[in-house]
């Protein structure tokens, strides 16, 4: 968050790291503080110049106003060339004693005829001295140098003395340097404490401007962080209306932008796995190395492998199928579509796969991989199977009792010989055959009415009983006349059931009239109708000659049938089992059948109970 110094950041999530572990703080501080201390004692190296250079100007300054001064007071006794002079010697003495400066009247020939400092009668001759030779030239001399007389350092300025265009002597004055050194090292303590002062003060400062600075970079760096690292992005309080206020407003944007396109992109991926998952499809998708980069639920199920544990692997590791690798690797290089068929052997069950591979790209276009879609067309080859064997089936089926008429009819057209017994017997037969010529063509026209979807029929409650009964009125003198004994176990208190009565009769009637048609003489047919948690349950047993174990799967098949000279000659179809298993799972129930050869059959009707 960027705030100002003065006010709290909020937390950010795992908090960021102390303000004092950051390195570029102290870098940002360390070049700060070279560049203060560097900017501090060379402006106070330079100030303390100027200001010795003034202090020492002015130094001069005074001791010139002094000599000025000094020549007012000398000028009557240079004037008349006194070697001594008692009373200007006293007043020297009063005023150098006043000012603190040693004054000195020294007459053109170098004779000092008055000194503050010394008796003049025991001073050398000063005429060579450096400040009196530039005095003679210039008008001013100055010198610095080692004082005999006052065993002192020294800095001495003359001045000539003149009286109309002449030269009537000098006047000089000077100050120790201890007292010059003395006033200068004030000065230079004076300049480095407050340069000091200043240094430590800006210092602070800087240290604090670099807190202000770097913090927010800290917080917003804690924040890309966490952003980085997966965890929920907190929004930066924007405070300051700086170049870091900007850089916060943008990071906000940036955010939620990010937030909006990784919500858009976790849409995406979960809507896609979501599709993927729900495919019946096997998906396998292989980068240009052909590395599994993923593998759906359905694939994994189809070639019996778990799709988790084939991510980056080689798809020719994973699955050891030669023509999905080709294929896969025909798409990556010719990057175009390709299909094909295979047919595995999976668990003793052939399956029949159709492949189809193209080439993978990405956002811009480029090759990345391939993905290829698994279909399990087993079923539609069985179907197809199916449709030939019902094809051929209904047509020979068709043919026999077709055939059958021609050929009698041919017979009584050319045989004008035939008694009328034997026509009377043939035309029983073409009766026969063209009954059952029209019991094939409407079983065809049953199972067809409800395999379809357009079946309007509304499925209403009714007591099954009464199918049961109707079938027992109806197939009872049957039994009979085949001496077999037929047993009815019907409930006292009602069966109802939701569905449609006319269809359920013809579920009744073609499991009785099964069971009669593959009973023998003195045979039993016991039919139970009882009710089994929310399922009705309808039985019919016989102990006819029963069914292998291998043909129990395929008598629900179209024109199957096991025992087909049994079946004619009782005037079947072989389309009577497909009707019923039709005609059970279109009202929700299943049929199961229980048989052994020689020990008859049981064939078992559940559907549901009505509400």
């Amino acid at each position: 968050m960027l705030n100002n110094p003065a006010q709290n950041e909020p937390a950010i999530t795992s908090g960021p790291p102390s303000i004092f572990h950051s390195s570029l703080l102290w870098k940002l501080y360390a070049a700060l503080s070279v560049l203060i201390i560097l900017s501090s004692f060379g402006m106070g190296s330079l100030i303390a110049r100027n200001v010795e250079r003034n202090a020492l100007a002015s130094i001069e300054k005074s001791l010139y106003a002094n000599a000025f001064l000094l020549k007012e007071v000398a000028f009557s006794s240079l004037l008349e060339n006194k070697a001594r002079d008692a009373n200007l010697q006293k007043r020297i003495l009063l005023a150098g004693r006043e000012i603190g400066t040693r004054l000195t009247v020294i007459r053109a020939d170098g004779t000092v005829i008055a000194d503050s400092d010394k008796d003049p009668h025991v001073m050398d001759n000063h005429a060579h001295r450096p400040e009196i030779l530039t005095a003679k030239s210039k008008g001013t001399g100055t010198a610095t140098r080692f004082s005999r007389t006052t065993n002192s350092y020294r800095m001495y300025l003359a001045s000539s003395v003149v009286n109309d265009s002449q030269l009537i002597g000098y006047v000089r004055t000077s100050l120790p340097l201890t007292v010059i050194d003395k006033r200068l090292s004030e000065l230079r303590w004076i300049i480095f404490m407050s340069t000091t002062v200043a240094t430590v003060a800006a210092l602070i400062l800087g240290l604090m401007l670099s807190h202000h600075i770097v913090k927010p970079l800290i917080v917003i760096t804690s924040v890309v962080k966490n952003a980085a690292q997966g965890a929920p992005s907190e929004k930066l309080s924007v405070l300051r209306n700086d170049e870091l206020g900007v850089l916060a407003k943008a990071f906000n944007q940036l955010i939620a932008y990010s937030q909006s396109r990784m919500e858009m992109l976790t849409t995406d991926r979960n809507k896609l796995s979501v599709i993927l998952s729900g495919m019946v499809e096997g998906v396998i998708a292989v980068n240009r190395e052909e590395r599994i980069l993923h593998m759906n639920e359905a694939a994994g199920k189809l070639l019996q492998v778990t799709p988790q544990n084939t991510l980056e692997r080689p798809i020719g590791e994973v699955v050891q199928i030669r023509e999905l690798s080709d294929i896969l690797e025909d798409a990556i290089a010719k990057q175009t579509d390709f299909q094909r068929k295979i047919e595995l052997k999976i668990a003793s069950t052939k399956r029949h796969i159709e492949m189809r591979a193209s080439a993978l790209r990405d956002g811009n276009g480029n090759l990345v991989g391939a993905v290829v879609v698994l279909y399990d067309v087993t079923k539609l080859y069985q179907l197809e199977a199916i449709r030939r064997d019902f094809v051929a089936n209904a047509s020979h089926e068709l043919k026999t009792p077709v055939t059958a008429i021609r050929m009698i009819v041919e017979t009584l057209i050319d045989d004008e010989t035939l008694s009328s017994e034997m026509q009377n017997e043939f035309l029983n037969r073409v009766r026969n055959q063209s009954l059952r010529l029209s019991s094939i063509i409407n079983d065809l026209l049953t199972l067809s009415r409800i395999e379809s979807k357009n079946d309007e029929i509304k499925h209403i409650p009714f007591d099954m009983r009464d199918c049961v009964r109707s079938a027992e009125a109806l197939l009872s003198p049957l039994g009979k006349k085949k001496n077999v004994d037929m047993e009815f176990a019907l409930p006292d208190h009602v069966v109802k059931i939701l569905g449609n009565k006319q269809e359920i009769s013809e579920v009744v009637d073609n499991l009785i009239d099964n069971a009669l048609k593959y009973s023998q003489q003195g045979g039993h047919i016991k039919v139970s109708l009882f009710k089994r948690e929310h399922h009705t349950v309808l039985e019919v047993s016989d102990t006819g000659i029963g069914i292998g174990q291998k043909y129990q799967q395929r008598i629900f098949e179209r024109f199957y049938q096991v025992d087909k000279v049994r079946s004619r000659q009782s005037g079947g179809t072989g389309l009577g089992l497909s009707i019923v298993k039709h005609i059970v799972q279109a009202h929700g129930g299943t049929i199961e059948v229980e048989s052994s050869l020689g020990e008859g059959s049981t064939f078992r009707v559940i559907l549901p109970e009505a509400a």
